[in-house]
């Protein structure tokens, strides 16, 4: 027989207050993962170097680093509307006449994007 002592009901109570709390569904906290990009050769006029996401899949992000290039016109464009709902802003550095590196920060609410490319021009 199983006797409910003040340490089994809190137990009880503290369980059964947790459960409902993971079992509704509620957001968790994600952290960055990285993503892998292959040869980066795919993902529009450029090389990807390296992609990262928060709060979202490898492949969503990736949607969005390829509608993120198409939206660029030409090697030099920049993109300035919003791709697939994501606002993304980018700063470019290590430029010379024949290249240029950037870091591109895709943003949709708590959804992040993250990736940076090397253009040669």
């Amino acid at each position: 027989m199983l006797r409910f002592t003040p340490a089994v009901a809190l137990l009880a109570v503290v369980g059964f207050a947790v459960l409902p709390v993971s079992a509704a569904g509620d957001p968790v906290a994600q952290a960055s993962k990285r993503c892998g990009v292959g040869s980066g050769r795919g993902y529009g006029t450029t090389y990807v170097t390296a992609l990262s996401v928060r709060r979202t899949s490898c492949a969503a992000g990736k949607d969005v680093v390829r509608a993120f290039h198409a939206c660029r016109p030409g090697k030099r464009g920049r993109c300035h509307r919003r791709v697939l709902g994501y606002r993304c802003r980018e700063r470019r550095f290590n430029k010379i006449r024949t290249q240029y590196d950037a870091r591109v920060t895709c943003t949709k609410g708590a959804r992040v994007v993250k990736h940076s490319y090397t253009q040669w021009t």
